[in-house]
């Protein structure tokens, strides 16, 4: 199975049956508890398409991460795909984030860690994103934590 198989198959067991503040909350906090158990450098972000639900910046993460965080989860909420996807789709079709493709880089990164929070019979509402590790690093840390939660894994 390729990369692009996997992430395409995680995404679609990852779903939630329903999607808030308190699980946003709760997801968040497994993440952060992962993220320190590994003492990983992160940033973790989980946002819908106009407010912050959560986020934290963890000890040897940086202003930077925020940054990255904010840009891979306007990949996810734009296009409904992780961030990872989108870019291994990008880089198989030799292109990259660009005006051309109407994407400023500023704006958006196609680099691994936002990955969509998808709702039953409702679609993507938010984007869950780490920053700070290599992109499949920080993909695998939010997969890691929805497969126990959503007990898929």
């Amino acid at each position: 199975m390729s990369l692009i198989e996997t992430i395409e198959r995680q995404e679609s067991l990852l779903v939630f049956k329903s999607f808030d503040e308190r699980v946003a909350l709760d997801v968040g906090q497994r993440i952060v508890d992962l993220a320190l158990s590994q003492k990983a450098p992160v940033v973790i972000d989980i946002r819908t398409p106009d407010r912050t639900l959560f986020h934290a910046a963890l000890p040897g993460a940086s202003p930077d991460n925020d940054h990255w965080a904010r840009r891979k989860s306007n990949v996810t909420l734009r296009m409904h795909k992780a961030s990872l996807r989108v870019g291994e789709l990008n880089r198989a079709r030799g292109r990259i984030v660009s005006a051309e493709i109407g994407l400023d880089p500023m704006d958006y990164a196609d680099h691994g860690g936002s990955f969509p929070v998808r709702v039953e019979g409702t679609g993507v509402v938010a984007a869950i994103t780490v920053s700070g590790l290599k992109s499949e690093e920080d993909h695998a840390m939010i997969v890691t934590v929805l497969e126990a939660y959503l007990g898929t894994g």
